[in-house]
């Protein structure tokens, strides 16, 4: 039991919680913030719905991972017999300074922190209706070290966490993750009906100094794998070997169960807005019980989940997260047949988001098992990569299907729909698979 309390109190969970909220500060900077501030200035909505865009960064991040998982930044060594220009010596030095002294994940985690504020504040020096294609384009540095800030942060998680830590820890890093959107999101926009915007990005930039100080302060893990040595180690051994591990259909099955696993959800999220507005609801009921009371909610079942996760491993917490993940996606079949009910919506709300979270901590904890510590950065930045795709790809037809299948149907296929991902846990994840 002592050995139980002091994994939840370590410094290990504070940093994977610190080192969230790092991560999700600065999504919404460049999503519903960077809305409101473009609206306000007049900007033509075809233009801000281009700006979706920017966050390509997020999904194609597993290309410029290897990077990091070298540890270097490759051409700036200098070859004999060719110039060295001063820019790239300096640049080399700073590199080698950083990287040298705080080590391979921490040097690249105080980079992207750095590089993330300034573009932050580029951005915030910007003005969207005189000129967006500036603003684009400072919101595209801030997608790119923030993704970049993923890698490392994603990285030196797995590093430093013991195995059986990593449910609890990947909890309290998603938690950490909903504080960061949370304050970036709702308190960003309320702070700009006083200040404007240009402070409230200057102020969030500044929100990110717990993260350069948490990196200055914690160590680096312990007994990290040699960095590869070559770009063909760097960016063709993590497939390779990820791949090779038990073989390209396990690979390509693990691939499939990470799609699956949480897409009846995720496509029941997509419409539950639309949904509550139909069914009746007052916009005042669904920001307070679906959006707030919803948040906390998720908050405290990646808590729990967490802590189940620590106790029962992660196999056998995602068969009972994943099977409680799709009752509560039942339940807003059942509200469809009911009247406007706060209390009905409540209790619907607090189940599912509860039940999301705990399912989120051990989705995460699963794909960070995945991966092999000699290739960290690459192989979970390419999980992770994978983990929105659902997200993205099936929330353009839930609305056809609503309409097609009436609210009760749809909701009742989201529900069917997540059997394939169970399913797929007899072999990619067997009940006492991580008890052996």
């Amino acid at each position: 039991m002592a050995s139980f309390w002091q994994s939840v109190f370590s410094r290990r969970m504070l940093v994977a919680f610190v080192m969230g909220f790092s991560s999700g500060l600065p999504l919404l900077l460049t999503m519903g913030v960077l809305q409101a501030w473009m609206s306000k200035s007049g900007v033509d909505l075809s233009l801000i719905g281009l700006m979706s865009l920017v966050g390509l960064p997020y999904t194609v991040k597993f290309i410029w991972a290897p990077l990091l998982d070298r540890g270097a930044f490759t051409g700036l060594e200098r070859r004999p017999g060719r110039p060295y220009p001063l820019w790239k010596a300096a640049l080399n030095w700073l590199v080698k300074a950083s990287i040298g002294r705080l080590g391979r994940r921490r040097g690249w985690m105080l980079w992207a922190q750095i590089l993330l504020m300034a573009a932050i504040v580029l951005l915030a020096l910007g003005d969207p209706g005189r000129s967006p294609t500036m603003i684009a384009l400072a919101a595209l540095l801030v997608t790119f070290f923030s993704a970049s800030q993923d890698i490392a942060i994603d990285a030196y998680r797995r590093e430093d966490l013991a195995d059986d830590e990593l449910g609890l820890g990947s909890s309290l890093a998603i938690n950490g993750y909903r504080v960061g959107m949370l304050l970036a999101g709702g308190g960003g926009l309320i702070m700009a009906d006083v200040m404007s915007f240009r402070d409230v990005y200057l102020i969030m930039a500044a929100c990110l100094l717990v993260g350069v100080v948490t990196t200055l302060l914690t160590p680096e893990p312990q007994a990290q794998p040699r960095a590869p040595q070559s770009m063909r180690q760097a960016v063709v051994e993590p497939f390779v070997e990820f791949f090779g591990r038990a073989g390209l259909g396990w690979g390509l099955g693990v691939l499939g169960f990470i799609l699956l696993y949480k897409i009846g959800d995720s496509m029941a999220a997509t419409m539950t807005t639309p949904f509550f507005l139909a069914r009746g609801y007052t916009m005042t009921q669904i920001g307070t019980v679906a959006k707030l009371f919803g948040f906390w909610a998720t908050v405290a079942g990646g808590l729990l989940g967490g802590l189940v996760l620590l106790r029962l491993g992660i196999n056998r917490s995602l068969w009972i997260f994943g099977f409680l993940q799709a009752v509560s996606t039942a339940g807003f079949a059942m509200l469809a047949n009911l009247g406007p009910s706060t209390v009905w919506l409540a209790a619907v709300i607090a189940f599912e988001n509860l039940t999301s979270g705990m399912a989120t901590a051990a989705y995460a904890a699963y794909m960070a098992a995945q991966t092999n510590k000699n290739f960290t950065a690459t192989q979970y930045a390419l999980l992770s990569s994978l983990m929105g795709v659902p997200r993205v790809l099936v929330s353009a037809p839930t609305g056809v299907m609503a309409e097609w299948l009436g609210w009760s149907g749809f909701f009742i296929f989201c529900t069917v729909i997540a059997a394939p991902g169970m399913a797929m846990l007899i072999k990619f994840a067997p009940w006492n698979g991580d008890r052996r």
